[in-house]
């Protein structure tokens, strides 16, 4: 799983990446990069034979994905009422998509990881 953090981390600082360049280098645009760099960080440190430090990087990182999902919600909710024709005022034009984008990085990942999870669980009690 540390290495699929890192690559998630990888994702989302891409993303980051991209909107700032897209979006005129506005400063919001970077907090998926943030993201991503807390995940990869995580995931490096996760990479260790250390069982304990292992689960606890793991831990982290899997908050920093839920922490990251939940900040987007707002996000999702325009694009959705965008795509449904709704007007949204925003303050960077493609800051919703950003959010979205971010959001189901996110959220993937934390599912991922919520299932690698529960399968250690079950490992280790059979």
């Amino acid at each position: 799983m540390s290495k699929l953090t890192i690559v998630f981390g990888v994702l989302l600082i891409g993303v980051g990446a991209a909107a700032f360049v897209m979006e005129n280098h506005h400063p919001h645009t970077l907090i998926p990069a943030g993201f991503g760099l807390l995940l990869a960080i995580f995931g490096f440190l996760a990479d260790t034979p250390d069982a304990k430090k292992r689960m606890l990087f793991m831990h982290i990182a899997v908050t920093v994905g839920l922490l990251g999902f939940l900040g987007t919600i707002p996000g999702i909710v325009a694009t959705i009422r965008r795509a449904l024709g709704q007007i949204v005022a925003s303050p960077v034009p493609g800051a919703a998509l950003v959010q979205t984008a971010m959001g189901v990085i996110c959220f993937v990942y934390v599912v991922l990881c919520v299932r690698s999870f529960i399968a250690a669980r079950k490992a280790r009690l059979a």
